[in-house]
Protein backbone atom coordinates (compact mmCIF):
# COMPACT_ATOMS: atom_id res chain seq x y z
CA UNK A 1 0.00 0.00 0.00
CA UNK A 2 1.62 3.53 -0.60
CA UNK A 3 0.74 5.76 1.46
CA UNK A 4 1.28 10.12 1.50
CA UNK A 5 1.14 11.83 4.67
CA UNK A 6 0.36 15.17 5.05
CA UNK A 7 1.73 17.03 8.56
CA UNK A 8 1.25 20.73 9.84
CA UNK A 9 1.80 22.66 12.83
CA UNK A 10 -0.21 20.15 14.95
CA UNK A 11 1.94 17.35 15.15
CA UNK A 12 4.95 20.02 16.80
CA UNK A 13 2.51 22.10 18.66
CA UNK A 14 3.52 19.11 21.46
CA UNK A 15 7.15 19.86 21.03
CA UNK A 16 6.22 23.41 22.15
CA UNK A 17 6.33 24.95 18.69
CA UNK A 18 3.51 27.15 18.15
CA UNK A 19 0.75 27.16 15.77
CA UNK A 20 -0.42 29.62 13.05
CA UNK A 21 -4.61 29.26 13.78
CA UNK A 22 -5.16 28.64 17.33
CA UNK A 23 -6.63 31.84 19.44
CA UNK A 24 -2.96 32.10 20.71
CA UNK A 25 -1.13 31.21 17.35
CA UNK A 26 1.26 33.14 15.38
CA UNK A 27 -1.68 35.22 13.25
CA UNK A 28 -2.82 36.37 16.82
CA UNK A 29 0.56 37.41 17.88
CA UNK A 30 2.23 38.86 14.68
CA UNK A 31 1.31 40.25 11.82
CA UNK A 32 2.07 38.03 9.02
CA UNK A 33 2.13 40.26 6.00
CA UNK A 34 4.85 42.04 7.59
CA UNK A 35 7.16 39.23 8.11
CA UNK A 36 6.17 36.57 6.10
CA UNK A 37 6.14 37.93 2.71
CA UNK A 38 8.75 39.28 0.17
CA UNK A 39 7.28 42.49 0.30
CA UNK A 40 7.76 42.55 4.01
CA UNK A 41 10.76 41.46 3.79
CA UNK A 42 11.95 43.80 1.22
CA UNK A 43 10.57 46.99 4.17
CA UNK A 44 12.19 45.50 6.68
CA UNK A 45 14.53 42.71 6.30
CA UNK A 46 15.63 43.09 10.27
CA UNK A 47 12.20 42.49 11.52
CA UNK A 48 11.95 39.45 9.44
CA UNK A 49 15.16 38.21 10.27
CA UNK A 50 14.27 38.88 13.91
CA UNK A 51 10.88 36.96 13.64
CA UNK A 52 12.83 33.62 12.11
CA UNK A 53 15.86 34.12 14.08
CA UNK A 54 13.30 33.55 17.23
CA UNK A 55 11.55 30.83 15.18
CA UNK A 56 14.90 29.16 14.32
CA UNK A 57 16.24 29.30 18.29
CA UNK A 58 12.30 27.71 19.02
CA UNK A 59 12.56 24.90 16.47
CA UNK A 60 16.08 23.69 17.56
CA UNK A 61 15.69 23.92 20.85
CA UNK A 62 12.55 21.65 20.91
CA UNK A 63 12.59 17.75 20.39
CA UNK A 64 10.92 15.65 18.49
CA UNK A 65 7.89 13.84 19.71
CA UNK A 66 5.88 10.34 20.04
CA UNK A 67 4.19 11.11 16.61
CA UNK A 68 7.43 12.05 14.67
CA UNK A 69 8.70 9.28 15.90
CA UNK A 70 6.14 6.94 15.03
CA UNK A 71 5.88 8.11 11.47
CA UNK A 72 10.10 7.59 11.19
CA UNK A 73 9.01 4.17 12.53
CA UNK A 74 6.28 3.14 9.65
CA UNK A 75 8.39 5.00 7.40
CA UNK A 76 11.24 2.72 8.61
CA UNK A 77 9.02 -0.23 8.31
CA UNK A 78 7.21 0.10 5.25
CA UNK A 79 7.72 0.25 1.55
CA UNK A 80 5.73 3.38 -0.36
CA UNK A 81 5.64 5.84 2.69
CA UNK A 82 5.83 9.44 1.17
CA UNK A 83 6.33 12.33 4.28
CA UNK A 84 5.11 15.50 3.61
CA UNK A 85 5.08 18.21 5.91
CA UNK A 86 3.88 21.92 5.69
CA UNK A 87 6.27 22.58 8.47
CA UNK A 88 9.21 24.76 8.21
CA UNK A 89 10.98 22.56 11.31
CA UNK A 90 13.45 19.77 11.17
CA UNK A 91 11.74 17.39 14.10
CA UNK A 92 10.48 14.84 11.66
CA UNK A 93 14.27 14.30 10.61
CA UNK A 94 15.47 14.50 14.20
CA UNK A 95 12.61 11.71 14.83
CA UNK A 96 14.45 9.23 12.73
CA UNK A 97 12.33 9.99 9.21
CA UNK A 98 14.75 8.88 6.57
CA UNK A 99 13.22 11.46 3.79
CA UNK A 100 10.80 14.36 4.09
CA UNK A 101 9.63 16.40 1.23
CA UNK A 102 9.44 20.27 2.89
CA UNK A 103 7.09 22.04 0.81
CA UNK A 104 7.18 25.57 2.47
CA UNK A 105 10.84 25.09 3.07
CA UNK A 106 13.46 24.79 6.06
CA UNK A 107 14.25 27.03 9.18
CA UNK A 108 16.80 25.98 9.12
CA UNK A 109 18.76 26.51 5.88
CA UNK A 110 19.58 29.89 3.94
CA UNK A 111 18.88 31.71 0.80
CA UNK A 112 20.42 33.82 -1.39
CA UNK A 113 17.71 35.87 -3.23
CA UNK A 114 20.28 37.14 -5.59
CA UNK A 115 21.58 33.84 -7.31
CA UNK A 116 19.31 31.25 -5.36
CA UNK A 117 22.04 29.27 -3.86
CA UNK A 118 21.16 27.73 -0.65
CA UNK A 119 22.75 26.95 2.80
CA UNK A 120 23.04 25.26 6.26
CA UNK A 121 21.68 28.19 8.15
CA UNK A 122 23.42 29.75 11.27
CA UNK A 123 21.45 29.91 14.76
CA UNK A 124 20.95 34.00 13.93
CA UNK A 125 21.14 35.62 10.43
CA UNK A 126 21.14 38.79 9.58
CA UNK A 127 20.58 41.39 7.24
CA UNK A 128 24.30 42.04 6.07
CA UNK A 129 25.02 38.20 6.03
CA UNK A 130 26.92 37.24 2.61
CA UNK A 131 25.90 34.72 0.45
CA UNK A 132 28.77 32.25 0.81
CA UNK A 133 28.44 31.31 -3.05
CA UNK A 134 27.95 35.13 -4.67
CA UNK A 135 28.74 37.22 -2.10
CA UNK A 136 25.48 39.33 -2.70
CA UNK A 137 24.05 40.44 1.16
CA UNK A 138 20.81 39.08 -0.15
CA UNK A 139 20.21 35.99 2.55
CA UNK A 140 17.04 35.58 3.60
CA UNK A 141 15.67 32.50 5.44
CA UNK A 142 14.78 29.41 2.91
CA UNK A 143 11.21 29.20 3.48
CA UNK A 144 8.27 30.10 1.54
CA UNK A 145 6.75 33.00 2.15
CA UNK A 146 2.54 33.66 1.40
CA UNK A 147 2.49 34.81 -2.56
CA UNK A 148 5.03 32.47 -3.36
CA UNK A 149 4.93 28.80 -4.72
CA UNK A 150 5.76 26.04 -2.55
CA UNK A 151 8.80 23.83 -3.47
CA UNK A 152 8.85 20.20 -4.53
CA UNK A 153 4.96 20.62 -5.80
CA UNK A 154 5.37 17.68 -8.96
CA UNK A 155 6.85 15.66 -6.81
CA UNK A 156 4.06 15.73 -4.78
CA UNK A 157 1.50 15.52 -7.35
CA UNK A 158 3.14 12.65 -8.90
CA UNK A 159 2.81 11.21 -5.18
CA UNK A 160 -0.94 12.15 -4.78
CA UNK A 161 -1.39 10.41 -8.14
CA UNK A 162 -0.18 6.83 -6.85
CA UNK A 163 -0.87 6.39 -3.63
CA UNK A 164 -3.35 4.28 -1.82
CA UNK A 165 -4.20 6.17 1.18
CA UNK A 166 -3.70 9.71 1.87
CA UNK A 167 -3.37 11.04 5.30
CA UNK A 168 -3.79 14.38 6.68
CA UNK A 169 -2.53 14.99 10.30
CA UNK A 170 -2.37 18.35 12.60
CA UNK A 171 -3.25 20.37 9.71
CA UNK A 172 -6.09 23.31 9.35
CA UNK A 173 -7.56 22.27 5.71
CA UNK A 174 -7.27 26.02 5.19
CA UNK A 175 -4.11 27.10 3.48
CA UNK A 176 -4.09 25.82 -0.67
CA UNK A 177 -2.47 24.19 -2.02
CA UNK A 178 -2.43 21.96 0.66
CA UNK A 179 -5.63 22.15 1.49
CA UNK A 180 -6.43 20.41 -1.68
CA UNK A 181 -4.13 17.46 -1.64
CA UNK A 182 -7.66 15.31 0.14
CA UNK A 183 -9.48 16.21 -3.12
CA UNK A 184 -7.00 15.38 -5.33
CA UNK A 185 -6.12 12.06 -3.81
CA UNK A 186 -9.77 11.18 -3.58
CA UNK A 187 -10.47 11.92 -6.78
CA UNK A 188 -7.32 9.04 -7.94
CA UNK A 189 -9.64 6.34 -5.74
CA UNK A 190 -7.14 7.05 -2.93
CA UNK A 191 -8.84 6.46 1.10
CA UNK A 192 -8.41 9.24 2.84
CA UNK A 193 -7.87 9.84 6.71
CA UNK A 194 -7.68 12.93 8.92
CA UNK A 195 -5.59 12.58 12.20
CA UNK A 196 -6.42 15.97 14.25
CA UNK A 197 -7.60 17.07 17.81
CA UNK A 198 -10.63 17.31 15.97
CA UNK A 199 -12.38 17.41 12.39
CA UNK A 200 -10.82 20.22 10.34
CA UNK A 201 -13.96 19.75 7.37
CA UNK A 202 -16.73 17.44 8.60
CA UNK A 203 -17.35 14.89 5.33
CA UNK A 204 -14.36 15.77 3.71
CA UNK A 205 -12.43 12.45 4.62
CA UNK A 206 -13.38 9.13 4.56
CA UNK A 207 -12.21 8.47 8.12
CA UNK A 208 -11.27 10.74 11.16
CA UNK A 209 -9.15 9.99 13.81
CA UNK A 210 -9.15 12.96 16.74
CA UNK A 211 -6.88 13.27 19.63
CA UNK A 212 -3.45 14.65 20.54
CA UNK A 213 -0.88 13.79 17.65
CA UNK A 214 1.34 12.36 20.27
CA UNK A 215 -1.02 9.88 21.44
CA UNK A 216 -3.48 9.14 18.49
CA UNK A 217 -0.51 8.72 15.39
CA UNK A 218 1.53 5.93 17.49
CA UNK A 219 -2.41 4.50 17.72
CA UNK A 220 -2.48 4.70 13.81
CA UNK A 221 0.92 3.53 13.10
CA UNK A 222 0.61 0.71 15.61
CA UNK A 223 -2.48 -0.31 13.57
CA UNK A 224 -1.08 0.03 10.60
CA UNK A 225 2.04 -2.24 11.17
CA UNK A 226 -0.41 -4.89 12.51
CA UNK A 227 0.55 -3.97 16.71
Amino acid sequence: MRIVILTGAGISAESGLGTFRDKDGLWTRYDLSEVATPQGFARNPALVHAFYNARRANALDAAPNAAHRALARLQGARAGVTLVTQNVDDLHERGGAREVIHMHGQITRALCAACDHRWEAPRVMGRDDACPACGERMTRPDIVWFGEYPYHMDRIAEALAACDLFVAIGTSGEVYPAAGFVEEAAGFGAETLEINLEPSAPGRFDRVITGPATRSVPAWVAEVLGG
